[in-house]
């Protein structure tokens, strides 16, 4: 099956590719993005299209701090000395709707109101670095759970022995 993938990027324009080149893509883009080695990933409410938990302006102002910090800390990228990564990830909305901007920590579950350049500092310096909850600012404690409970049906991923993943690329058969 040779299906045709159009690939698509803000630097480039869309490319036409099969399924090996857009896996061979994807698996390139893996391994430079380090997602295998995400500790945490922070979701931060910016740039939303109908604000309401705060403007537009300071969601930016804290969405701009929060990437400037983990790039200067060097908390966004692995390193030989440093084998694991943050990621960020900027979301129209959280659904939370007051109190913003609301910034998220998973897998640890940690939502924290009010996240200005300020608040995200601290974030960053007890949260992220001292494993401390910025209790000031959290206002809801909800780890994942450890092991994945599907919604709907009986199923769980350690009963399907096809969903072990354990971060391996997959390859995509393109016969």
């Amino acid at each position: 099956m040779n299906e045709i993938v159009i690939k698509t990027s803000e630097e480039t324009a869309p490319t036409i590719q099969t399924p090996k080149q857009s896996q061979d893509s994807l698996s390139e883009t893996i391994k430079t993005l380090g997602l295998p080695q995400i500790q945490r990933h922070l979701f931060l409410c910016a740039d939303q299209t109908n604000p309401k938990c705060c403007s537009k302006a300071v969601s930016l102002e804290a969405w701009d701090y929060l990437k400037r910090r983990l790039k200067e800390l060097g908390l966004d990228q692995v390193t030989e000395a440093k084998p694991s990564c943050i990621f960020r990830t900027k979301a129209n909305c959280l659904r939370v709707c007051m109190a913003g901007p609301i910034l998220v920590i998973y897998p640890d579950g940690v939502w924290y109101r009010q996240a200005t350049p300020h608040v995200i500092e601290r974030i960053i310096q007890e949260h992220l670095i001292g494993n401390k909850i910025v209790e000031d600012y959290a206002f809801c404690n909800h780890p994942l759970p450890q092991k994945f409970v599907p919604a709907f049906g009986s199923q769980t991923l350690d009963d399907n022995p096809s969903s072990h993943l354990d971060h391996e690329i997959i390859e995509q058969k393109t016969e």
